[in-house]
């Protein structure tokens, strides 16, 4: 498999190369920083799977899959990244990479993955796969009842994470139930105190609670 490698820390996608080129079954066919420079290395040796990282010297990782997708869609774009971020993860499968894997993954591990892209397989862990899956049962469930329209000033998303306060769900918890960041679920609790003119979430709950803002959930 002919494998091009796309990462903007040198000292990191130089020891990667190494390993790449070390394996009997990987034809390494290039690496750059650069999303241009990448665009011209697969218009030139037509790499199998390209990995790359999510931000780069001139650009991002998405723009790297959208052209390649777009120029050869039979090439399998994976992802390398620090970014455990379901929003990264999210948009790199929407414009249809074939994986996602974190930079602490083991090398055995590693080249496992990439020989199960080669495969046709997706390179996703277990924990990222079972993040996908309950995404997508959630976006199955009808919409938020009239709750929503009760509570005027916040998202719906907002919503989502004070239904998760009142049931006495902690951050982790509403982060792993609605597969985001903790500190995405922080930044919307922030923005919850703002918008209801609360301190806490022990306020926000009880406030939720006296108003029957949920009672038809």
């Amino acid at each position: 498999m002919r494998i091009l490698l796309v990462d903007d820390h040198t000292l990191f996608r130089e020891g990667l190369a190494s390993l790449l080129q070390a394996q009997p079954d990987i034809s390494f066919v290039g690496m750059t920083g650069s999303f241009q420079e990448a665009v011209e290395i697969a218009s030139r040796e037509h790499p199998d799977i390209v990995l790359t990282d999510f931000v780069l010297q001139d650009g991002t990782g998405l723009d790297v899959g959208r052209r390649i997708l777009k120029l050869y869609p039979e090439t399998r774009v994976v992802f390398l990244t620090v970014f455990d971020e379901d929003e990264k993860l999210f948009a790199a499968l929407r414009i249809g990479a074939k994986g996602y894997l974190l930079k602490n993954v083991s090398v055995t591990n590693l080249l496992g993955y990439l020989r199960g892209v080669y495969r046709g397989e997706a390179a996703l862990t277990p924990a990222m796969t079972s993040r996908v899956l309950t995404r997508f049962t959630k976006l199955s469930r009808p919409a938020l009842p009239p709750v929503s329209r009760r509570i005027k000033g916040l998202t719906a998303r907002e919503i989502e994470v004070l239904r998760e306060v009142c049931v006495g769900a902690t951050n982790r918890e509403i982060a792993d139930r609605l597969c985001i960041s903790e500190r995405t679920v922080k930044n919307h609790m922030s923005n919850i105190f703002a918008k209801l003119d609360l301190k806490n979430r022990r306020a926000a709950a009880h406030q939720a609670r006296s108003l029957g803002w949920f009672d038809d959930s």
